[in-house]
């Protein structure tokens, strides 16, 4: 199941045990929203060709993956945050990252919609 792939279901059965599930879809919409931005300023990053802002851009993004409990993605960011590979490596990156951010969102409003 592409669920259990791209989300910890430990950690959000734990919220869902500890929150109402109106709180867990507002969590997932902050973090729709909030990756939406880190994934524009990591595509800004790489552009200006930014190493800095490369490493804040994912390392944040990294944060929020990993309290959304979006393990494919936490993953992805440990494995680029700390690239210094060229613009053109780090682009492929991002279309990775990118793809796998959607697929976790899909399986966790998935799993959403099971409860």
């Amino acid at each position: 199941m592409a669920t259990t792939r791209h989300i910890d279901l430990i950690l959000i059965n734990g919220y869902l045990e500890a929150l109402d599930l109106a709180v867990i879809a507002q969590m997932l919409d902050l973090y729709i929203q909030q990756s939406a931005l880190y994934l524009t300023a990591i595509n800004h990053a790489v552009v200006t060709v930014d190493q800095k802002a490369w490493q804040e851009q994912c390392h944040k993004m990294k944060g929020a993956a990993a309290s959304a409990g979006l393990t494919k993605v936490h993953q992805k960011l440990i494995l680029i945050e700390k690239s210094a590979e060229d613009s053109e490596i780090k682009a492929q990156h991002l279309q990775a990252l990118s793809l796998l951010n959607q697929q976790a969102i899909s399986a966790f409003q998935q799993w959403f919609t099971e409860q």
